[in-house]
């Protein structure tokens, strides 16, 4: 993206401005941070610009993510996914988790098109074509692409929220409070496994459930190419 030309006022740069080094900022903002603590009048504060003169170069906020997505994309080498096509989805599926837990505003991708057009797109091929090739159609491959992606989601969006919640209470979460409540009559299986809730759930099943999911939307689908079309 060539910048676009703007006032000097208030900047105090030696060199002008690149989207390298925009990027540059905002990672080391991220990296300190965290995603909530990227602005723009925050990013402008870290190059000793003023907003004014970073909107000149950059639109706005979902314009950086835009920049951040397409730079951690391209710098990022593809793994080599197996042959045999039914391991390839369960790979191919594997990697659309892994490649959207390592962005820090991986909720603001989930909630974006443009920003996941560009940051799983190639794995969201790779997915399609192990799944035809396990004698699904395309209709099917697609269907059985939206299945894992929900999964996906759900296990992104409970991870990170979850975790930002836990990182800033300083009390009992309120299930627990609630738990603390419950009569073991009326609620024996709940109470049961109370005081156990919170080391069951943190457990990361992930992987577990992926194989789940794959082997059920394949289910007596050959494991080599198919002749649907």
């Amino acid at each position: 993206m060539k910048s676009r030309n703007g006032r000097r006022g208030g900047a105090r740069r030696s060199a002008p401005l690149s989207q390298e080094s925009i990027v540059a900022a905002a990672l080391r903002i991220l990296d300190s941070e965290g995603p909530r603590c990227l602005s723009m009048r925050r990013l402008a504060r870290e190059l000793s610009i003023t907003p004014m003169a970073l909107y000149h170069h950059v639109r706005d906020r979902h314009e950086l993510l835009l920049l951040l997505v397409a730079s951690q994309s391209r710098d990022r080498d593809r793994p080599v996914l197996p042959e045999n096509p039914r391991e390839r989805l369960l790979a191919a599926a594997q990697l659309l988790h892994d490649v959207l837990a390592q962005y820090p505003f991986v909720n603001e991708i989930l909630a974006s098109p443009d920003l996941l057009a560009v940051s799983a797109m190639w794995v969201l091929e790779a997915l399609l074509d192990a799944a035809v090739e396990c004698g699904l159609t395309p209709v099917e491959a697609a269907q059985a692409h939206q299945a894992i992606w929900h999964f996906t989601v759900g296990v992104l969006l409970i991870h990170t929220t979850s975790r930002q919640h836990h990182a800033e209470l300083t009390r009992p979460t309120q299930r627990e409070q609630v738990f603390a409540t419950l009569s073991s009559e009326a609620f024996p299986r709940v109470t049961a496994l109370a005081d156990r809730w919170s080391e069951l759930t943190a457990r990361d099943t992930h992987r577990e459930a992926l194989e789940d999911i794959v082997e059920g939307l394949l289910g007596q689908s050959p494991a080599h190419p198919g002749e649907h079309t």
